[in-house]
């Protein structure tokens, strides 16, 4: 894309967020060119059977929406738009969650509903894909960047969705703060990565008792457990210390 297409689209999208009311679809002929784009994108993207491909497809178009969804950013004022959040979702898709997250916050603020053919709130969509991204990297041994997992719990903490997905978001964290934290015994910091990996999968199982959880809770549970004096029990010898 052209510096001068890029720079109009931007101007555009403000200037056509900034004169629709709250909640109203966006009427503008430069909103309308990018509805056009996006049903080609989508198109080409339903001939692809391949899961990774239909990534590598979204990592290479995205950029050609970087104006539009900038310019709605910034001048918006919660107009509906069905490419600012189909363009969020596709940014969880390619892993670009920064840039997701920087939408979510915009659609959640003006209480924007998701296209209809994803059929879940914006929030269970913010909460459910970026759970599911972090608990398929953890579970393959990766690390999932701790700053996003706590970023779309904040955003999504007040709102209304399914306990399982949020149960899925307190699990990822769980053992984000669990990586956190190390392999025991803790000490200093880690003590408080481990406790607050505990009381995120407490929350995660109370949400949903099948979330799969009980074994890094009874770990955890064992590693914080305060340790036994040589009398056998905790503080004994501390109270006969006193009574001598």
């Amino acid at each position: 894309m052209s510096l001068a297409k890029a720079h109009f689209l931007r101007v555009r999208a403000a200037e056509a967020s900034a004169s629709t009311a709250h909640g109203e679809p966006i009427d503008a002929t430069a909103y309308e060119l990018m509805l056009m784009q996006l049903a080609e994108h989508r198109r080409r993207l339903k001939t692809l059977q391949s899961v990774e491909r239909k990534v590598e497809m979204k990592r290479r178009i995205l950029p050609e929406y970087a104006p539009w969804i900038d310019g709605v950013l910034q001048g918006g004022r919660g107009g509906q738009d069905k490419v600012l959040m189909t363009v969020m979702v596709w940014h969880m898709d390619a892993g670009n969650y920064g840039e997701a997250l920087r939408i979510a916050d915009y659609a959640l603020r003006f209480d924007l509903a998701m296209p209809d053919d994803y059929q879940r709130t914006t929030a269970t969509v913010i909460g459910d894909e970026i759970a599911d991204a972090a608990l398929n990297e953890q579970g393959a041994g990766m690390a999932f960047d701790l700053d996003v997992l706590t970023q779309a719990e904040a955003l999504t903490r007040d709102a209304d969705m399914p306990d399982e997905v949020r149960a899925k978001l307190h699990k990822a964290l769980g053992i984000a703060h669990m990586a956190q934290a190390g392999d025991p015994p803790y000490a200093g910091a880690a003590v408080a990565w481990a406790e607050s990996a505990r009381e995120h999968l407490r929350r995660a199982l109370k949400l949903h008792d099948r979330v799969g959880v009980k074994k890094e809770i009874e770990r955890l549970d064992r590693a914080l457990k305060p340790p036994l004096t040589t009398s056998g029990s905790p503080g004994v010898a501390k109270r006969r210390k006193r009574r001598s």
